[in-house]
């Protein structure tokens, strides 16, 4: 049995990619996109006709609506392949407007169910700001279900169960990058691997929260570097990874055993935190790495959605 089949018996796989055409060779059940996996997707050959389509079809109409248009085409795409959900982000620029991301993500919806998409197989995905996550829970409220992204805390861990989102994705790998980079020449890679891994450590602790006290939000470990990554977590409600590192897990045969066990975190002593806006954005402001791999994250997403407006435009 393959690492990846062996990670399927603990863990739901899903697939980080914009590229559906790969989704065939790793069966995941899920698949997250965002707007830097739709950009890198756009520009290959393959996926030229979906964007001369979008373009040509929504002549007219405004820029971020025909972007909104492209984005669900793909959304539909992936769901033709996988049995489950795909995950389609708010356009970033709206990262701090709770009303403006409550709209959008209600016309993703719409625009889903003009395709004939069920809301139930969409996740809507949202930054986890302050903003973001009361957005998330306005439209958990409608019916509508979400995923809390760009997620680096246990700050923004705890109100998004406050908030009582469907999903969560913190990301493993971007922590890893802001602890080794911070390091710099005293980071030792053997010491820091596996269950020592920063990022690995950061989905662990929310993990066993979550389970310790019942809230119901998935999570879902995001970003990661390498497959040491992924195996340290293997019991995680889901886990989302590239093509690449998918296709790592499935060459090898390496035993794999799980982890990350809810039963287990039934039994520990933790101590449960609640959190009004005030507190949250202390404990944010407090955690440098969080605070800068946010913003980081953020602009990242948006500078990649500019790109695809241009290139929508163009």
């Amino acid at each position: 049995m393959s690492q990846l089949d062996s990670l399927k018996q603990f863990t739901t796989v899903v697939a980080d990619t914009g590229d559906f055409k790969q989704l065939g060779v790793f069966l995941p059940t899920d698949a997250t996109t965002n707007p830097s996996l739709i950009l890198k997707a756009v520009q290959k050959a393959d996926y030229q006709p979906l964007l001369a389509e979008a373009v040509a079809k929504y002549r007219g109409r405004p820029l971020d609506e025909i972007t909104d248009r492209l984005i669900v085409r793909f959304g539909c795409e992936i769901l033709s392949i996988v049995p489950g959900r795909v995950s389609t982000e708010v356009d970033a620029r709206l990262s701090f407007d709770t009303a403006a991301t409550v709209a959008r993500g209600k016309r993703l919806i719409e625009m889903y169910a003009s395709e004939g998409i069920a809301k139930e197989r969409i996740l809507i995905k949202v930054a986890s700001t302050w903003e973001g996550i009361q957005a998330a829970a306005q439209l958990e409220k409608a019916g509508i279900r979400t995923n809390l992204t760009l997620l680096f805390s246990f700050a923004q861990a705890v109100a998004c169960g406050q908030a009582k989102v469907q999903l969560i994705s913190p990301f493993v790998g971007r922590i890893y990058d802001w602890y080794k980079k911070t390091a710099g020449a005293a980071w030792v890679e053997a010491d820091m691997a596996g269950a020592n891994d920063p990022g690995v450590i950061s989905v662990t602790q929310i993990y066993n929260y979550y389970k310790r006290f019942g809230i119901a939000t998935e999570v879902m470990g995001a970003s990661f570097r390498n497959v040491g990554q992924i195996t340290a977590l293997a019991g995680c409600d889901l886990l989302t990874i590239s093509p690449d590192l998918l296709a790592l897990l499935a060459e090898s045969n390496a035993p794999l055993n799980r982890t990350l066990d809810a039963k287990a975190a039934k039994a520990m002593d933790l101590e449960e935190v609640k959190l009004d806006e005030a507190a949250f954005r202390f404990a944010l402001n407090q955690d440098a790495m969080a605070t800068e791999k946010l913003a980081e994250g953020i602009r990242g997403f948006v500078a990649d959605a500019i790109k695809l407006d241009k290139l929508l435009a163009a």
